[in-house]
């Protein structure tokens, strides 16, 4: 095992991050004025459609920026945590925020059966954290601690600044880019004399070319190098890796998938909630563009530092004492009287659908 000889300066890195903000929201905006340029430009707006272009792609961005987590938290069906209802949530986030030194974030559920969490918030002042109904029934307190200080570590550590900015800039995009399309659909008819204009045709370049670009920046801003060090970060608050280690590894031999999530938000979880299920349709396409390093390896580092063998994958018992706590049988049958009531997956579909459980029978109310 190597032993660790100098701590990281969490301070330098924090005022790293917010250099590195600053610079990506300029990277972003000048992006964005390219993309608005382009759609007026394809679209036969000339010089007045590219300021309007710019003054949209300005619009947008900021927009976004400042609506993004309230955009997160609708995105993924949260709703702000009762107090009374999930006292111990409340009792371990304040508890790492103190850790921390950072403001109470506000606590909110996602009532989702895979266990997952996220944090969101432009800054310390106005951040949030989110925990499915999943990650509490299936974590201990211990390893709730872990994940709870991972998604802390986000916010103290100015991550979520930069991941806020990512998603702002590729939703403002995906908008323009969308209504570009739409035009040139729909006006084609009145802009025939475009089809001889070589600007007009660079410009339906510049955006196709400029769609996937705009995605592979998002990645590269929301980098996998920053999920490792939130998982760090966690041990540094905490100081009891054992308590992230277990949660990862539950996580990993749990396989089921958020079910409220998209490319554009999946880079905020704790775990990519994109399907990378050996076999399943669309597993290599997310394993190309995952914002996440493979759990094997962010376990294998905590495992390093408890003087641990490499991970050899999940424990068997893990798995059944997963399988265990799921609503069994069909959509006609019982499940386990224990499973509190919530939104699970329906025994009775192939596809991602929900079902609600009761907490004694399954309803008719799917999703």
């Amino acid at each position: 095992m190597r032993r660790v000889t100098e701590r990281p300066d969490f301070y330098n890195l924090i005022a790293r991050n917010r250099r590195a903000t600053w610079m990506l929201g300029l990277a972003f905006f000048l992006l964005l004025a390219l993309v608005a340029a382009a759609v007026a430009v394809g679209t036969g707006g000339g010089q007045v459609g590219v300021v309007v272009g710019l003054a949209l792609a300005f619009g947008l961005s900021l927009t976004s920026y400042f609506t993004s987590k309230s955009m997160a938290l609708r995105a993924t069906g949260a709703q702000p945590a009762n107090r009374e209802q999930y006292p111990q949530l409340y009792n371990v986030v304040e508890g790492v925020a103190i850790a921390a030194a950072v403001p109470m974030p506000q606590v909110y559920v996602v009532h989702d059966p895979a266990p997952n969490a996220f944090a969101t918030g432009r800054k310390p002042e106005q951040a949030a954290v989110a925990a499915t109904t999943g990650l509490l029934e299936k974590l201990t307190r211990d390893e709730l601690e872990g994940v709870m200080a991972h998604e802390i570590a986000h916010i103290r550590n100015q991550d979520i600044r930069v991941m806020t900015l990512a998603v702002a800039t590729a939703g403002a995009i995906a908008i323009i880019t969308d209504l570009f399309w739409r035009l040139l659909w729909f006006g084609g008819g009145r802009r025939r004399g475009n089809d001889n204009n070589p600007l007009a045709l660079i410009g339906i370049i510049v955006v196709a070319v400029l769609a996937p670009l705009a995605a592979a920046m998002l990645k590269a801003a929301v980098s996998r190098r920053r999920e490792a060090l939130a998982d760090a970060s966690a041990v540094e608050i905490t100081r009891f890796p054992t308590g992230l280690r277990r949660a990862l590894e539950k996580l990993d031999a749990d396989t089921t998938v958020v079910s409220r999530t998209s490319h554009a938000t999946s880079h905020l979880w704790v775990e990519s909630p994109d399907d990378h299920e050996p076999g399943h349709k669309g597993q290599r396409f997310n394993n190309m563009f995952d914002t996440h390093p493979p759990l094997r390896d962010r376990i294998n580092l905590l495992r390093r530092m408890e003087g641990l063998d490499a991970y050899q994958g999940p424990d068997p018992g893990v798995v059944a004492a997963l399988a265990a706590q799921e609503p069994g049988g069909g959509a006609e049958q019982g499940a386990h009287p224990e499973t509190p009531a919530g939104w699970y997956h329906d025994p009775a579909a192939t596809s991602g659908r929900l079902r609600y459980w009761d907490g004694e029978r399954w309803t008719d109310h799917t999703r």
